[in-house]
C-alpha cells in the first residue's frame, strides 16, 4: 500500500504541474491543428489520391502515437531537474523501491500525455476521420502502451545525461530522426536499404504502428499503412520497455547513489 500510494503522489505532482503551465496547455491545443489539419489536408489534397489513402487520418494516427510517445519520454526531463534541484534526494531516502519512484513519474506523464491526447482525437473526429466508439474505445490501451514505452524510453535517455542543459540539447537528436523513421508524416513500407536498421531501432515507430493498426483494422488501406500485425508490435514494446526500464532506472538510482 506505502508503495501505490508514493506512485500516486509523484504521479499527480506531474499532472498538477501541467494544470498549471498555461503554455503548454495552449500548445496541447494549437499542435493538433498545425499537423493534422495543416499538413493532412496539404498532403491529401496533394498526394492523397495516388497514394490511394486518406492523409489526414494517416497523420492523424501517427501524431496521436507520437504525442503519446513523446510526451511521456520527454516529461521524464523532469528527473533532471529533481536532480539537480535535490527533489529526487529526498525521495530516494525515502523507505519506497527505486522503481516505485521510477514508476510514478512514469504514470504522471501518461496521464498528462493522454490529456494531450484529446484534443487530437476531437480534432480527428471534427475532420472527419472515420472512428467508431469501438476502436476509440481501442485507442485507450493502444495509447497507454505507447505512453508507457515513451516513459521507460525517457528513463533510459535521462539516465545517461549529467544535466538538464544536456538533456535539453541532446533529446531532440534522439527525438526528430524518429519522426520520420516511425513514419509519422509519410510512409514508410519501402525505405533505402541503409534506413532499415534504423527504423526498426525507433521505439517510436512500433507505439505508432500499434496505433495505426488499430484505426485501420478491418480498412481496405490497412496494408498500404500498416507496418505489423499489432500482437508483433505488442510483443517488441514489452521487450524495449522492460529494457528500457530495468537499465534506466538502475544507472539513476546508482548516480543518485553515489552522489
Amino acid at each position: 500500500m506505502t508503495e501505490l500510494n508514493a506512485v500516486l503522489a509523484i504521479a499527480s505532482r506531474d499532472v498538477l504541474k501541467l494544470l498549471r503551465d498555461r503554455n503548454r496547455l495552449v500548445f496541447t491545443l494549437v499542435f493538433p491543428v498545425i499537423f493534422i489539419g495543416l499538413m493532412g489536408g496539404t498532403l491529401q489534397s496533394n498526394l492523397g489520391r495516388a497514394a490511394g489513402f486518406n492523409f489526414i487520418g494517416f497523420i492523424f494516427t501517427g501524431v496521436l502515437g507520437m504525442t503519446l510517445f513523446q510526451s511521456a519520454a520527454q516529461g521524464l526531463i523532469s528527473l533532471i531537474e529533481d536532480r539537480e534541484n535535490d527533489f529526487s534526494q529526498e525521495m530516494f531516502v525515502s523507505p519506497i523501491s527505486r522503481y516505485s519512484i521510477v514508476f510514478g513519474k512514469i504514470f504522471g506523464e501518461t496521464v498528462v500525455a493522454f490529456v494531450q491526447a484529446v484534443p487530437t482525437i476531437m480534432l480527428a473526429l471534427a475532420l472527419r476521420v472515420p472512428l467508431t466508439p469501438f476502436q476509440v474505445a481501442l485507442l485507450i490501451p493502444a495509447g497507454l502502451l505507447a505512453c508507457l514505452l515513451g516513459g521507460a524510453f525517457g528513463v533510459a535517455a535521462m539516465s545517461l545525461l549529467n544535466s538538464q542543459r544536456a538533456a535539453q540539447q541532446i533529446f531532440p537528436f534522439l527525438m526528430f530522426p524518429q519522426f520520420f523513421l516511425a513514419g509519422i508524416f509519410n510512409p514508410i513500407k519501402v525505405l533505402p536499404w541503409y534506413l532499415v536498421p534504423f527504423s526498426l531501432l525507433s521505439p517510436m515507430r512500433y507505439a505508432v504502428d500499434l496505433v495505426r493498426g488499430v484505426v485501420y483494422t478491418g480498412r481496405p488501406e490497412y496494408e498500404k499503412v500498416v507496418l505489423f500485425n499489432p500482437l508483433t508490435n505488442l510483443l517488441v514494446m514489452v521487450a524495449i520497455f522492460a529494457g528500457c526500464l530495468v537499465l534506466g532506472t538502475a544507472v539513476f538510482v546508482r548516480r543518485e547513489t553515489n552522489r
